[in-house]
C-alpha cells in the first residue's frame, strides 16, 4: 500500500481536534500535490489565482520555517550553508 492510498480520501476530516486536522491537513496536501493532478488543474487556473496560491504557500513557509528549513525541506538543499 503506497502513501497516497494510506491518506485517502475517507481519512480526511477537519474539526474533530488538532491532531486528526493536522493528519487530514497533511493528506489533503499530498493529494493535492499529486502528478496526475496538478497537470490538469494548474493550467485551469487563472494568472490571479496562481499568484495567489504561490503567495499563501510562501507565506506560510516563511512564517513557519526557519531559512535552514525553507533550504533542507522545500528546496532540498542538504548542501546549504545557511543559518
Amino acid at each position: 500500500m503506497d502513501q497516497y492510498q494510506r491518506d485517502s480520501a475517507a481519512s480526511i476530516s477537519f474539526g474533530w481536534d488538532r491532531s486528526t486536522d493536522e493528519r487530514s491537513c497533511q493528506a489533503f496536501i499530498q493529494r493535492f500535490s499529486r502528478p496526475n493532478l496538478l497537470s490538469v488543474l494548474t493550467p485551469r487556473l487563472t494568472d490571479q489565482e496562481l499568484t495567489a496560491l504561490i503567495d499563501h504557500l510562501s507565506v506560510l513557509m516563511k512564517q513557519h520555517l526557519s531559512e535552514r528549513e525553507y533550504h533542507r525541506l522545500f528546496l532540498a538543499d542538504s548542501a546549504t550553508k545557511r543559518v
